[in-house]
């Protein structure tokens, strides 16, 4: 904590001290670390891991389907959507946009050494078949499909019906 009776102008200079001393010590070294921060800031490398037993969760919405492939740790190593894809709007909610999105995954995942998932599929959207089948279509072995879509045990209210 600064001294109460140091003016502002006190502690602006007495922090502008040290980083002009860096500066002026070793212009290379400053070049240098400058350089790494924009390495870091365009994208970290991508290392290649070798994973032959993965997770796909397929979440199926009305409006869009996401596909999310994680190693058995919950470390996620592609996904995809039929947004990121490409698709707008009520196309997002496709079997076909959930196809393009599962081959998008399954592909990125392939190349971290990928060869079986579990698939497990939550929702009720249109996208819940056709991206298990696109995932087997790739070339991955599907060892299971299970449904993990959440069902309330009597819990909250539902809300109000539509109307239409």
């Amino acid at each position: 904590m600064a001294d109460p009776k140091e003016t502002k102008d006190e502690t602006a200079e007495k922090a502008e001290k040290p980083a002009k001393a860096a500066k002026e010590a070793a212009p290379e070294e400053a070049a240098a670390g400058a350089a790494e921060g924009a390495k870091r800031a365009t994208g970290r490398k991508k290392d290649r891991k070798n994973i032959p037993f993965a997770i796909a969760t397929v979440r199926a919405s009305f409006n869009n389907t996401t596909i999310t492939i994680a190693d058995q740790t919950g470390n996620v190593l592609s996904w995809s959507s039929s947004g990121s894809i490409g698709f707008k709007g009520s196309r997002k909610g496709t079997p076909f946009a959930a196809q393009l999105a599962a081959q998008a995954a399954g592909n990125a995942a392939k190349e971290h050494g990928v060869r079986q998932v579990e698939v497990r599929v939550k929702g009720p959207g249109a996208g819940r078949e056709s991206s298990v089948r696109a995932l087997q279509a790739i070339g991955l072995e599907v060892k299971s499909i299970k449904d993990v879509t959440p069902i309330p045990h009597n819990g909250c209210r539902a809300p109000k019906r539509r109307r239409v």
